[in-house]
This record gives C-alpha cells, structure tokens and sequence, in this order.
C-alpha cells in the first residue's frame, strides 16, 4: 500500500508520527464540517474516514488534495496532510506529488464541475498516463458552490439560473469518459451506501496505478433528488456489478444483461433466455469495450444504472515507469543534468 507527504499541510493539523492502530476519529480534523444540511458530502467525508485506517499507513503518508467547489473542502475535514489546491487543477499537483514520492497515497477529491470542465484536460492525461492517485469525482450534477449553475453532468433541458429555458448541452457521462481515457480502475458509487461506497475505495486502494470512482452525491439546495430513483436498496433499475457473477438486477433477480446489435448490451427478462447468454462481469477484461456498453446503459430515468467497478486491469504506473527509466540514466551515466542543460546548443562568451 502507498501513502503520502508533508506537502501543503493544512495549519490547522497536529500529526502523532508513525502513528499505529488508528481509527476513523483519528481522521477526523479540529475543524467544523461546513456544508448545507443534508448534502451527501457528509455521508462521503464519514465513509472516508471510516475507510482510511484500513489503509493501515501513518497519517503523516496520506494526502488527500482537492481543487474548488463544495466538495473540495473535504481536505479541511480529514486529519492527514492535504492541499486546497486550485479549480480543475487537483489531478496535476497530484501527479508531482505521486510521481516525486511514491510511498505516499494520494487521494483527490473533485466535484462533477471542478474536474469536467475547468480540469477536463487534467483529469483524462492523468488517468491515461496512469499515475498512481485514486480520484473521487462526486457528481451532483449542479454547480453547488457558486449557487445552482448547470455542470457539464446536468442532463439536458435542465432549468438552472444560467440555463432558465433548460440546458442545450448533452452531458458528459464521467465513468464512459474514464474509460476513454484508458484509465485501468474505474468505479461507481452512491453517498448513501457506506458499506458499497467503502468496499469500493477498497478496491481503488489496492489497484497499482489511476483508480476514478464516480460517487452520486446528493446536493439538497441546488438539485435535490437528483437520483432518487436509485437511491433505495431495492431500486429496480439499479445494477449492482459484482465480478465473475452474472449482471442480474430487478425484482429478485429477475432481469439479466445480453449483448444487442454492434455490441451494446441491452436488459432481457433473465428467465426468457438461456443462462449461457447472460453476461457474466469482468473486470479485467483488458479490452475496455464491455466496460464501456455497461456505461452506456445509464439512461435519464435510471432505468437501468450500474453501480460498482466497472474496470481493473494491471498496467504499469507512470511513476514506477519514471522511476524505472531515472535509475536507468543514472546507472548509465546520462544523470547529470548540468549537463543535459549545457548540451549542443549552448556556448560560453568571454
């Protein structure tokens, strides 16, 4: 397991080094949680606290670097070292921090407008390169922070204050987005289920490399309900992925997945085709088509939405490939960078 650095500490935090047996209050940080009554952000914060001792590193090795935006402020709340960083730029100060130090676990946390605008171009190169940071993207498909604006994940015809006759655009789907980007852990979750949402940061912390977990996060001022539809146990069109199982969802049981025309999957009455047909989930399939139909069965309605990882395959991190090819130029050599610096194309005068 990695962990993390002294790099942008809060000033607020007292750290015990080396500290053993710790427990979710041992993460908790002196200061108030600030967040509107009922924003799934406190159910997110509780179930990280919960799940970082299982890390089973000092906190003094965990860092958790956010940009801006509600949900950024979680860094404030956990008692680590951590960074408030700048809007959409979290995924790249991650990177330095990751790739310069790699017994550190890094953690960023980002909203559905801070990392798919602004930081679009940021999230997507670090889960290409795969740099070894878990990225937690709570999407409540609103602006929260600035007060009700659409996001790049509101849905179409989405009445907010900067789009009053509904939003012309199409929204990006985070999770089919990951995947497009070549990122070898991709997750799903929901605020309100602590035991689903920490078995998948579970998940994410013992990948190798980029994990990016979407977490439907309840914002109440500015879209409440957002995804009610899915929001109980029993939610019919929930699909909860369990890996080497086959995809069943609905009343016990009773719908299944099959593959469709040109490759997408499409939900059938289980009992109406043979076992054989039902798609059986993969994680590790390292060809991320399958990942991606299941992403694309996400609808308005949620009629059909599936929670849980989607993707995980082995990859060489970007940091233990840097590191591979620094000790490799120095055993050959080739480090010293005086004189990469001082190469053909440079002169003395006088």
């Amino acid at each position: 397991m990695s962990e993390v650095s002294p790099h942008g500490r809060l000033a607020s935090l007292t750290l015990v080094p080396h500290a053993t047996g710790l427990a979710a209050k041992d993460f908790k940080s002196d200061q108030e949680v600030r967040w509107c009554p009922g924003c799934g952000d406190y159910a997110i914060l509780a179930a990280f606290q919960a799940f970082l001792p299982t890390l089973e590193a000092p906190r003094e090795n965990i860092v958790v670097v956010s940009g801006i935006g509600c949900s950024s402020r979680l860094p404030y709340y956990v008692n680590s070292y951590g960074m408030h960083s700048i809007h959409g730029r979290a995924p790249a100060i991650a990177t330095g921090l990751a790739a310069s130090r790699p017994d550190l676990s890094v953690w960023v946390i980002t909203g559905d407008g801070d990392a798919l605008s602004i930081g679009g171009n940021h999230l997507i190169h670090a889960l290409r390169r795969n740099v070894n940071i878990k990225v937690l993207l709570f999407n409540n498909r609103i602006y929260g922070l600035t007060k009700g604006q659409y996001s790049p994940t509101s849905e179409q015809g989405k009445v907010t204050k900067s789009t009053p006759f509904g939003s012309l655009d199409y929204p990006f789907n985070p999770v089919s987005l990951a995947l497009g980007a070549e990122a070898s852990f991709v997750a799903r979750s929901v605020d309100s289920d602590r035991k689903h949402l920490q078995s998948v940061l579970t998940a994410a912390a013992d990948h190798q490399g980029a994990a990016f977990i979407e977490i439907f996060q309840n914002c109440p001022i500015f879209n409440d309900d957002a995804f009610a539809p899915i929001k109980e146990p029993s939610a019919p069109g929930l699909i909860r992925l369990s890996h080497g199982q086959p995809v069943r969802f609905g009343p016990d049981g009773s719908l299944g997945l099959t593959y469709g025309p040109y490759g997408a999957l499409q939900a059938v009455a289980a009992d109406s085709v043979p076992e054989s047909q039902l798609v059986v989930h993969d994680v590790t399939r390292d060809d991320p088509t399958y990942a991606f139909a299941l992403s694309r069965l996400d609808n308005r309605d949620f009629s059909h939405t599936p929670i849980g990882v989607f993707r995980s395959v082995p990859r060489p991190s970007y940091d233990s490939l840097m590191a591979a090819q620094l000790e490799k130029a120095r055993e050959g050599g080739e480090g010293d960078l005086a004189k990469l610096l001082a190469g053909n194309d440079t002169w003395e005068v006088g």
